[in-house]
């Protein structure tokens, strides 16, 4: 049953992830278009009546906030789906046990933490319509009830939260999530600092390792008010995400500037969203 539901709940991972995706390519496109408005710093459009308001700073963040969390997330996703081929191809004892570890840790970060942020995505890109958002015509708020609904099945979000803290944490003695830890750090050593990806890494970490974090999921343990065990779990698996959404953004940028340093690759142009 258990191999079931964990393979279930890293496709709706994958479906939360999906769905920030539609609703995030959905208002690009309608913010491209829709004209309301002139740019803070002058007309962008002066043949037009109005400018498209993907100009305006405000709709320009939320587009990238969830441009910025599609991308890694979507790294999240293969980097894990790489170590479901290690855990069942692998030759190697050691290297199919480390996989299998990564695995049952990060099964319940990926289903609450992209679902979580999956809808709530979604309902950002709904407010990028404005009022148009809500009307079937536009297709919107379709992406907003459809990506509702991966929070729920194949075990709600509190459930990831508490698989999280009270299973996979203490699991085999830490194992999995100490060499999460120590991956992570090992990279951020072998890098050079001052970096702002980098340094999201870092204060990531810091407040996600277990001595900064463990006494409160302790004390959560012993506490008797549900609401506040509730809270601190919640809370730890949308950091736990957040690490490693950081983790994914400095290995994609370390491989970007290496290939840029070596001459094999040239920096894009920005893009307009």
């Amino acid at each position: 049953m258990f191999v079931m539901m964990n393979e279930a709940r890293l496709g709706v991972a994958v479906q939360g992830l999906a769905q920030s995706e539609v609703a995030y390519q959905n208002a690009v496109a309608y913010a491209r278009d829709r004209l309301q408005g002139r740019a803070l710093t002058g007309a962008k459009a002066p043949d037009k009546p109005a400018d498209p308001i993907i100009v305006h700073p405000d709709i320009r963040r939320v587009l990238l906030t969830i441009r910025a969390f599609n991308e890694a997330a979507r790294a999240m996703v293969v980097w894990t789906a790489l170590k479901s081929d290690v855990a069942h191809r692998s030759s190697d004892p050691k290297d199919r046990q480390e996989a299998d570890d990564h695995m049952g840790l990060m099964t319940p970060v990926l289903k609450g933490y992209l679902t979580d942020t999956g809808f709530a995505n979604a309902v950002q890109a709904q407010q990028v319509y404005g009022g148009h958002g809500y009307i079937a015509e536009q297709g919107m708020e379709q992406f907003v009830r459809d990506a509702r609904i991966a929070m729920i099945y194949e075990g709600a979000n509190g459930i990831q939260a508490l698989d999280l803290v009270g299973r996979k944490l203490p699991r085999d003695g830490g194992r999995a999530v100490m060499a999460f830890f120590s991956e992570v750090g090992g990279f951020r050593q072998g890098s050079r600092r001052g970096r702002s990806h980098e340094a999201l890494c870092d204060a990531a970490l810091q407040r996600a390792r277990p001595s900064a974090a463990g006494h409160h999921l302790a004390d959560a343990e012993r506490d008797d008010e549900a609401g506040q065990c509730w809270c601190r779990r919640h809370d730890y698996l949308h950091l736990f995400g957040l690490v490693t959404l950081a983790y994914m953004w400095a290995r994609m940028a370390k491989v970007a500037q290496d290939k840029i340093a070596a001459g094999g690759a040239r920096p894009i142009s920005r893009p307009s969203s």
